[in-house]
């Protein structure tokens, strides 16, 4: 095996995806600890008291204890009993709340495989059930973590039925929990036609912020330890098997199933049974396709797939200022699809058709900042102050290539925003065109509304208070904020426009990347518009 073929090989690229207060940065935070990058949890005291986690980095998701902005963290992990090097983590935790779900999407775009959190009380969630739905569209192999095991909670079979009846996935535990929810006394390790291998009894630490210690009995020891409620769990596992909820790995690698382990990241139990099945089961890097437009509209040669031994290529999922206060800069994360990166290289940027060095490279532990020299396939790299980046954008070496455009949602609040004092304008406008590029919100702008007033449109409206503080603390620049009476936004071009501006209760924008934007006062207004000028352009903000 070459030497790129290896370092692709035992990366393993996954994001954490789950409803607000399932676990996820806790989880993180776990797994990094399992994994010996940091000596003592973060989030020890539940939400109330905690200290902030690692990959939590903005005031906001410190004050209210959750995931605003995807966080990016790369680590070594030698999995129990592995032989050789060890496996390159590169963990995505993503914000659960509903209103930054175009952030998730983004995210998701550029992972091999997913941790679905489940909370173990409350089952499957709305949130849960949009974030599953955009894995199965892009082909993402899920593992679901059932968390909270430690409280009380549905029946884990109960649970079981769920995945099946609200996703059509058929999970297939490989870790089953000994003691009911609230009661939880350790795992049972499934074998072939889920049989009982061995029973993992951990042991509680203080707050649960260091590594739980395991006890490992074998069947015979574990019944004689733990009775009645070893015989339940071992009748429940060959149970599963009867409903064909056993382990496949090409069902698995489809989309349809899902191993399944029952945990407690605030406990720290189950944590490396995760990791150890992530490295065990979860994809490598694969090869991704051009954009069939791009190839369609190329003048010259380009890639329909890029391998990951083919030359580097990389994909921008994410634009992100203000990580550190005391780096004025802005990070471009990028996913490493094939080839080997070496800091300082030139690339070319597909979208531009420009060269460009990558001098400045990073990897990123939360706050924490790492050069780096070499990444290779499934890395995630910031590039810094890479200001012609933006989510989406391909750059490569070589032979050209160009993967698809990244998807936006579409908006459904629009707000006015001004400076509260105009002697901040110039800083205004720089602090809007910054974080409109990272795609905090989208900015509408017109001529009669000028630039001092631009409206903001997001998928939710803390969409708009994530704006408003950015703006205050990385940029100094207080705002205030005005409703504007129009909830639904479409696409539309230059000659629609002009007839469109004609229509009451219509008002015409133009977005940051050129887009021109009409916005309706609500939903009725825009059918009655359809059914009155069928020959008007009005396309959704979704991209295809």
């Amino acid at each position: 095996m070459t030497t790129l073929a290896a370092e692709a090989s035992r990366r393993r690229t996954f994001a954490v995806i789950a409803h607000p207060d399932a676990g996820k940065s806790t989880l993180t935070e776990a797994l990094a600890l399992h994994a010996h990058v940091i000596s003592e949890a973060g989030a020890v005291h539940g939400k109330a008291g905690r200290k902030a986690t690692v990959s939590d980095w903005m005031e906001m998701e410190k004050d209210r204890g959750i995931s605003i902005a995807s966080s990016a963290l790369q680590f070594d992990y030698q999995p129990q009993g592995h032989q050789g090097e060890p496996f390159v983590i590169n963990l995505v935790d993503t914000p659960g709340h509903a209103d930054f779900s175009e952030d998730t999407y983004r995210v998701l775009t550029a992972v091999d495989a997913a941790v679905m959190l489940v909370d173990g009380a409350k089952g499957l969630e709305p949130q849960t059930l949009k974030l599953f739905r955009v894995c199965k569209t892009n082909g993402i192999p899920i593992i679901t973590v059932i968390n909270k095991w430690d409280r009380p909670g549905k029946a884990p079979l109960e649970l079981m039925d769920e995945i099946v009846s609200e996703i059509g996935l058929q999970p297939t535990p490989l870790y089953w929990p000994v003691g009911e929810a609230g009661d939880f006394r350790g795992l049972l390790r499934r074998g072939e036609d889920g049989v009982a291998e061995e029973f993992i009894r951990f042991e509680r630490t203080a707050g649960g912020s260091t590594i739980a210690a395991e006890t490992h009995l074998s069947p015979e020891e574990a019944e004689a330890e733990q009775g009645e409620t070893w015989a339940t769990a071992a009748e429940e596992s060959e149970l599963l098997s009867a409903d064909s909820a056993d382990h496949d790995q090409e069902m698995y690698l489809a989309g349809d199933t899902s191993p399944v382990i029952f945990a407690s990241a605030m406990l720290n139990w189950g944590v490396h049974q995760i990791l150890d099945t992530l490295c065990e089961l979860a994809p490598p890097p694969a090869g991704r396709e051009s954009d069939p437009k791009a190839i369609a509209a190329s003048s010259s040669a380009i890639d329909e797939v890029r391998e990951p031994t083919d030359a580097f290529a990389g994909v921008v999922f994410k634009v992100q200022a203000g990580m550190d206060a005391h780096h004025r800069d802005k990070l471009a994360f990028m996913r490493v699809v094939s080839g080997e990166f070496d800091r300082g290289m030139q690339v070319t940027h597909a979208q531009s058709g420009r060269s460009f060095s990558t001098k400045y490279a990073l990897t990123v532990f939360g706050r924490t900042r790492n050069t780096v020299e070499t990444a290779f396939p499934g890395d995630i790299v910031g590039l810094v102050n890479a200001g012609s980046l933006a989510p989406g954008d391909t750059i490569y070496a070589g032979r050209k290539v160009q993967f698809k455009p990244m998807p936006q949602f579409a908006p459904e609040h629009f707000r006015i925003l001004r400076a509260k004092s105009l002697g901040k304008y110039k800083q205004f406008r720089k602090a809007i065109d910054q974080l409109a590029a990272e795609g905090v919100v989208q900015i509408l702008r017109n001529d009669l509304r000028g630039d001092a007033a631009p409206v903001m449109a997001a998928v939710g409206p803390m969409q708009f208070e994530v704006m408003q503080a950015r703006m205050a603390n990385e940029y100094n620049v207080e705002t205030v904020t005005e409703p504007i009476p129009y909830s639904v936004a479409r696409r539309t071009d230059e000659e629609s426009a002009q007839g469109l501006a004609r229509q009451r209760g219509v008002e015409i924008f133009t977005r940051t990347d050129g887009a021109l934007i009409a916005l309706f006062g609500d939903k009725w207004k825009l059918s009655f518009i359809e059914k009155e000028h069928p020959e008007f352009t009005l396309e959704t903000l979704v991209a295809d």
